[in-house]
């Protein structure tokens, strides 16, 4: 498929939308802006091409020099089963308006303009294809707990206005990122189809609202819009690598736009307004050159490269962006078992890991680092590994393309969460069911050292928030909670909780529970009963008998909190991606989507019915019409004279000589068949009628 932007370079023809912005800002009397991929657009040579107004304002390359910034960067880790994550990471500030003015160079105006208008405090939109495998990719991270999201569209939002406007704001929220992600988040906007969290989303969830289209499909047509709010868009930097079959025929992928505005706050240290995009992506690489098995049966890990990922290289880093880097990351376990098999191949190897681990190891690299940075503690026996490459000195006359080669079988595992998650169905028929959510120990004991009540007993707090349509009619009374198979009082388990129930063909039922859990618990089973309701006709979707979607629901952890203890320098803190993986963040854990069959008619029916009331009135009403308009001494004068045609001249002599030889007079063609024919129709007629006079008594 040949996209729009290809045809446009190739004919020299501005597109629509720069055109549009040539327009606007003729309403302004500053200079005419140039294409944003010009390289002369830098931010040095805008500060020295453009003055101070008289009014006294900052120039508009002063602005972009000093306060709107603009980062890229990438960050890859090798997973124990054989693939590679790829997180994407996009940043940009902006000033808050009153200080610094509404226009912008680097920030992207639609969203500007979304937050202005809407009153926007904070926001998140995702996009995912697949479901992150906790059990494999780990749980227990930064990436983990803030880029794995629930499959299809996930949306949710703040407002800073009054209580009785958030619903309008919403609303309206989600025809604007409809048209402007090119996706069916419209459909967001019905009372029917998001909610209300109190506490167990967020911790302080004032005005906010949630929604999810779990079989939203995820294609190209969401994610070029995304990349447009990108200063280089997709055609310098980290962002030219996302090349759209290499990034769709991953196991996992996740676009994701995070905002949060201070325009509101009156306070003096507003930052403004901060848009985070990140796309997390999980590959199977090709293999460079052969398999290798070692003797215990292990197998090799797949070498790999920027280059057989996404097919292409890195030429650069975007000419707007302050920070430009890649990160290659190992982990806790990984590094451990680096460690264990060089002690055991040759001693001097252990300190190589942390000077020279980009070479003469289990693994190598292409490229050195420009540094490695390491985590200072943690409850692990290692801690993970980070290597920075800078994209400052490659161009397309030396592209960037990193190898990373494995020289020796190496078996890790991933950071797991506290509890395996997991969530089903039980019961059959099509009346009632019952949903159950299942919590499993992993069995690590760094995770006990949550909190300590009055008593010495350690104890975990588990929230769950789950939302279920209206038409799963679910019986909060029913709520049974088993500790290691065996059943106990909700008052013993259960620390706070918010239901909401369900109101048919207004609002969805929504469940907030905290619990909170002995450390030494190895299972948790909580069901809930439910009834099936009936919708109308026209309530059905197209494909009504592949069965309704119940939303992922979402275990949080929020006692237990995950980031990266990062060496404090000065150049860690410049980086808005190490910062951003120092945040601590509460663990996240999404289930699965249910899949409900609900009773459904037979939509054959109908069309059946038209099918045949249609037949009886198209043969009633064309009988009756044709025995109204048919003259029958027209038929007759017609038979006459076709009788006369189909005899001829020879059977008319004959007929006369038989009359003169019997002696009697010549008689015209007898019109007995004429007259068959009229009683035949009347019958007819009559028949017909008989069958609409009983079909309508009968089935009337």
């Amino acid at each position: 498929m040949i996209r729009n932007e290809d045809i446009r370079d190739k004919v020299e023809v501005a597109p629509v939308e720069d055109k549009m912005r040539e327009a606007s800002l003729r309403w302004f009397w500053h200079v005419k802006r140039r294409c944003e991929d010009v390289p002369v657009k830098s931010r040095g040579s805008i500060g020295n091409n453009l003055s101070t107004s008289n009014s006294g304002d900052k120039s508009f390359g002063s602005i972009i020099g000093e306060e709107e910034e603009f980062s890229e960067a990438l960050l890859l880790r090798p997973l124990p089963d054989r693939k590679v994550l790829a997180h994407f990471h996009f940043e940009s500030k902006v000033p808050p308006t009153r200080t610094h003015g509404s226009h912008h160079h680097l920030f992207p105006k639609s969203i500007y303009q979304l937050v202005h208008k809407f009153r926007v405090r904070e926001m998140e939109l995702s996009f995912t294809q697949g479901r992150w495998n906790y059990g494999r990719w780990g749980g227990y991270d930064p990436i983990s707990s803030r880029n794995a999201k629930p499959p299809g569209v996930e949306l949710w939002a703040t407002f800073d206005v009054p209580q009785h406007q958030v619903d309008a704001s919403w609303r309206n929220l989600t025809h604007a990122l409809s048209g402007l992600f090119c996706a069916s988040i419209n459909f967001l906007e019905s009372s029917t189809a998001y909610s209300s969290p109190q506490w167990s989303f967020k911790s302080f969830a004032a005005n906010m609202r949630y929604g999810t289209l779990p079989r939203e499909a995820v294609c190209t047509e969401n994610l070029t819009p995304w990349l447009k709010l990108l200063p280089c868009r997709d055609k310098a930097g980290l962002s030219a690598l996302m090349d759209r079959p290499s990034i769709y025929r991953g196991f996992y992928h996740s676009q994701r736009l995070h905002l949060v505005s201070n325009e509101f706050d009156l306070a003096a240290s507003s930052s403004g307004i901060v848009l985070e995009q990140t796309l997390t992506v999980v590959l199977q690489p090709v293999t460079l050159g052969s398999g290798m098995t070692s003797s215990v049966g292990s197998i090799q890990q797949p070498s790999w490269s920027l280059s057989s990922l996404f097919g292409r290289k890195v030429s650069g880093r975007c000419v707007l962006s302050n920070d430009s880097n890649v990160y290659v990351q190992l982990e806790p376990d990984l590094v451990s078992e680096l460690k264990t098999t060089s002690e055991m191949q040759q001693q001097s190897d252990v300190e190589n890991l942390i000077t020279q681990a980009w070479s003469d190891m289990s693994f190598e690299m292409s490229d050195s680092p420009v540094r490695i940075i390491k985590e200072v503690y943690g409850f692990q026996k290692e801690s993970s590994l980070l290597y920075e490459f800078s994209l400052a000195n490659f161009s397309d006359s030396r592209p960037f393309d990193l190898e990373f080669r494995w020289k020796r079988p190496v078996t890790w595992s991933s950071q797991l969460a506290p509890l395996h998650a997991s969530r089903f169905l039980m019961g059959s028929g099509n009346e009632r069911g019952a949903i159950a959510i299942s919590l499993k120990s992993v069995g690590r004991s760094g995770y006990a050292k949550s909190s300590v009540n009055e008593e010495g007993k350690c104890s975990l707090r588990v929230d769950v928030f789950q939302v279920v349509p209206w038409y799963v009619k679910v019986y909060y009374h029913t709520l049974k909670v088993f500790l290691d198979e065996r059943l106990h009082s909700l008052e013993d388990v259960i620390e706070r909780t918010n239901v909401s129930p369900s109101e048919d063909k207004v609002s969805p039922g929504l469940m907030e529970i905290a619990l909170r859990l002995p450390c030494d618990v190895h299972s948790v089973i909580l069901t809930l009963e439910f009834d099936k309701g009936f919708l109308h006709i026209d309530e059905y979707p197209p494909d009504a008998n592949q069965g309704f979607d119940i939303p992922s629901a979402l275990i949080r952890f929020p006692e237990i909190k995950t980031k990266m203890h990062l060496f404090e320098d000065k150049s860690a803190c410049k980086s808005p991606i190490l910062s951003k993986l120092q945040e601590e963040s509460p663990v996240l854990w999404y289930t699965e989507v249910l899949l409900v069959p609900l009773t459904t008619p037979d939509f054959s029916m109908p069309y059946n019915v038209i099918t045949i009331t249609c037949t009886v009135f198209a043969l009633y009403f064309g009988s009756l019409l044709n025995a109204l308009r048919r003259r029958v001494e027209e038929e007759e004068r017609l038979l006459k004279s076709k009788a006369t045609k189909a005899s001829g001249r020879i059977g008319v002599l004959l007929s006369k000589l038989s009359a003169k030889l019997r002696a009697k007079p010549l008689e015209p063609p007898s019109s007995s068949s004429s007259s068959k024919v009229s009683y035949k129709l009347i019958l007819r007629v009559i028949l017909v009628a008989g069958i609409a006079a009983a079909w309508q008594y009968f089935f009337g």
